[in-house]
């Protein structure tokens, strides 16, 4: 009988400590539906009903935080002290931002993304969590309309394309700073450490009005963390099963009273080298890089901004034959291609301590190459500094700029294309006036001046023009110009490596465009509990004396002129950011495009230029067990490929490709995150379909080869197709499925 009366004493004592939480979710007065309420420290939760209503069984007496999330509304976390049988509690959800983040890039200005005259995408630093990356270059793979293009197969290269249009019509900043220019559009996405990143802010389109030269196709603004937002240590680590190992290191300190000091550091390792295609030359350049960054922030009277950033970048990394080794560099034994890259940049701004808002910013980067393609070596140097006044002044309906900027271009290789130093000046001025009509019209004008003694004036206009009818809708027409002064051998990788000879037929003129841009942004609600934002655009871009790399003309030579005729970039793409009620997270988008140029009456398609693309990024968090699944991936239509001549066995056009991967997040642990999953889950590579890729891959140096009297490779029955060495086919990554594995440490 007694144990019979214990039993029934403690399971009544058990009941009596099983409590109800219960409540009511509400938004701007009205009940919220579908509205996930949850209890992370006991891993309970609910939905609300139809009428917003909840209720949570069985909860242990104690102290908890239960939050409320929606998509499209800012989560709530609340305290709760559970004694009683019932408790009660509510929440009134505020609508998130989602769309409305600050952007500055569009018109040197912090103002949100719906009340930017120029289309803005934003990218936060925990989109670059879905997919880690050892550097920004790799991590743009899965931006719609953003395809980091692969230019040799040996050394592994790159430039990043937006809208089909070559890397060199890509300009980059570091916090609005033109850092990345001329040498490092090819190099100088490597090394910024990742969780160094606010956020990346990328403009589609010519941006020359504001940012001059290389501003042609569209600009990426890398925006570092102020001190004061970033963690106190973090670190990120992650090996894969190819070997690569890359580690991600930063703390902040206080420096006095008025001084934030941000230090980041990257490391990056890969040599284990490796021949899944057995063509005797390495899959995937070996590399070794480390990247120091710091970033210093003064507090100053009235809030007036000061800060100072500088970052220091090496790197080694070499591709080639499996017997390559330092001892055979740019010798005619063992073919190999070795890049040592150091560099140096700083930047900063610092607003006058005057009543008016005038901003000085600055840059200077240095930057030295010496590299070897086989025996064929390319020396080169470039310097870059960069000043810049912006008075930024505020008048009834208007908001206009003025500013006024210098550029010191400093360039030198042992190419046949710089005969003497190019050493130039440029000074420039520009306007900006953005005037607002009304709550729903605002018209953004705006002109700049540039002088270049080898060029003469450059004037670039631009408008645009905002119609916004409702919160959550707004409608952006741009129309600019732009314009490239063209450095020839610090942007075209193709003119470096492989057999071919490089004719420049003329002194090369700047190029010029011409851009009209439609996008229309907006973001839905449904009564199912599902956000989706949508952001289309459609696009013209005429230019003129465009340059091209002219492959087809003679297989021994890459010829450079400006063309006589046009070159058109025109398509359609469409971005859709979903958040269902249950959690899952869904970005995906599609472009269109059709990428031309036309001379003496014939249009052809551009070479490695893609007719459609898709990315997408999927995210679901069991919040039960700690867990986020990342799915990411893109897909690229067919793209005309370099031949060498007609016998050319290798495909004329790329088949559709794609690359896919799998991430599983864990953070139930106190400041640590623990992550891996597979890589490229297709094992795709793009010598699948292909007899080779490297053509005469076991001849690098032509010495078997036999030329006819004009310089034509010649058939013979060692040569069947009549080809000379040629790394340049290439359009995608040769490296396979490979595991990753990774642990991430913030203390805030």
């Amino acid at each position: 009988m007694r144990p019979l009366i214990f039993l029934l004493l403690t399971t009544t004592i058990s009941l009596n400590a099983q409590q109800q939480i219960s409540g009511r979710v509400y938004s701007n007065l009205e009940p919220l539906p579908y509205v996930n309420v949850f209890i992370k420290a006991l891993s309970k939760g609910a939905i609300t009903d139809d009428q917003g209503f909840f209720k949570i069984d069985n909860i242990e007496t104690g102290t908890y935080n239960i939050s409320a999330s929606f998509t499209g509304y800012k989560t709530q976390t609340k305290p709760i002290e559970v004694k009683t049988d019932t408790v009660k509690i509510n929440f009134h959800l505020d609508e998130s931002d989602l769309l409305d983040e600050v952007v500055v890039t569009g018109t040197l200005k912090a103002v949100s993304r719906l009340e930017s005259p120029v289309p803005v995408e934003v990218y936060s630093s925990a989109f670059l969590k879905k997919n880690p990356t050892p550097n920004i270059f790799e991590a743009l793979q899965n931006v719609n309309g953003v395809r980091p293009q692969i230019n040799c197969n040996v050394c592994n290269t790159g430039d990043i394309h937006i809208n089909g249009l070559e890397g060199p019509y890509t300009l980059v900043l570091i916090d609005g700073m033109p850092i990345v220019s001329g040498l490092s559009t090819v190099y100088g996405l490597s090394g910024i450490p990742n969780s160094l990143i606010e956020q990346i802010e990328i403009v589609k389109g010519p941006a020359s009005s504001l940012y001059g030269s290389e501003a042609v196709g569209g600009l990426i603004n890398i925006i570092t963390k102020l001190p004061e937002h970033a963690p106190l240590v973090f670190a990120d680590s992650y090996v894969s099963g190819w070997g690569e190992v890359n580690t991600d290191l930063g703390f902040k300190a206080k420096l006095g009273r008025n001084t934030d000091i941000l230090t980041g550091i990257n490391y990056f390792n890969y040599s284990n080298p490796i021949d899944n295609n057995h063509d005797n030359f390495t899959d995937l350049t070996l590399q070794e890089r480390i990247s120091v960054f710091q970033k210093w922030n003064f507090n100053r009277l009235n809030n007036r901004l000061f800060s100072v950033a500088g970052r220091f970048f090496y790197e080694d990394r070499w591709g080639g034959e499996m017997e390559w080794n330092p001892s055979y560099r740019g010798g005619d034994d063992i073919y190999g291609e070795s890049i040592y890259t150091k560099r140096f940049e700083v930047l900063g701004k610092y607003q006058l301590p005057i009543d008016e808002n005038i901003l000085f910013q600055f840059s200077y980067t240095d930057h030295d190459q010496n590299s070897v393609y086989g025996n064929t070596p390319y020396l080169a140097t470039q310097r870059i500094g960069f000043g810049q006044f912006t008075w930024d002044k505020s008048l009834t309906n208007h908001n206009l700029l003025f500013g006024a900027a210098a550029r010191y271009n400093f360039y030198n290789d042992n190419t046949p294309a710089t005969i003497k130093v190019d050493e130039i000046v440029i000074p420039s001025f520009f306007v900006q006036d953005e005037i607002a009509f009304n709550e729903k019209h605002n018209m953004l004008l705006g002109a700049r001046y540039d002088y270049d003694k080898r060029h003469g004036n450059i004037f670039t206009p631009r408008i645009a023009y905002k119609f916004k009818p409702s919160n959550n809708d707004i409608l952006r027409l741009n129309a600019g110009t732009g314009f490239r002064v063209v450095n020839l051998f610090t942007e075209e990788h193709a003119a470096l490596t492989g057999a071919r000879d490089v004719v420049i037929t003329e002194a090369l003129k700047p190029e010029r465009s011409y851009n009209i841009n439609l996008n229309y942004l907006t973001k839905l609600y449904t009564k199912s509990g599902i956000m989706i934002g949508l952001d289309a655009s459609a696009w013209y871009t005429h230019f003129t004396n465009i340059i091209l790399p002219d492959y087809e003309t003679n297989p021994n030579q890459i010829i450079y002129d400006n063309l006589e005729g046009k070159a058109v970039s025109k398509g359609v793409s469409l971005n859709i950011d979903t958040m269902f009620s249950n959690g899952l997270k869904l970005l995906a988008g599609v472009t269109f495009q059709d990428v031309s140029k036309t001379e003496n009456e014939i249009t052809e398609q551009q070479i490695l230029t893609e007719s459609f693309t898709g990315t997408w990024a999927a995210t679901y968090k069991l919040y039960k067990y700690n867990l986020s699944l990342d799915y990411t991936g893109n897909i690229y239509g067919p793209m005309a490929l370099p031949l060498l001549g007609d016998l050319d066995p290798r495909l004329p056009e790329s088949p559709v490709w794609s690359i896919q991967n799998i991430q599983f997040t864990y953070d139930g642990l106190n400041h640590f995150e623990i992550y891996g999953g597979i890589k490229n889950l297709l094992n795709w590579t793009p010598n699948k379909g292909n007899p080779f890729i490297i053509a005469r891959a076991h001849d690098p140096f032509d010495e078997q080869v036999a030329f006819d009297n004009d310089g034509n490779a010649m058939v013979t029955p060692e040569n069947p197709y009549g080809l000379t060495f040629d790394p340049s086919y290439v359009y995608g990554p040769n490296q396979g499925r490979r595991l990753f594995f990774g642990l991430r440490y913030t203390l805030k």
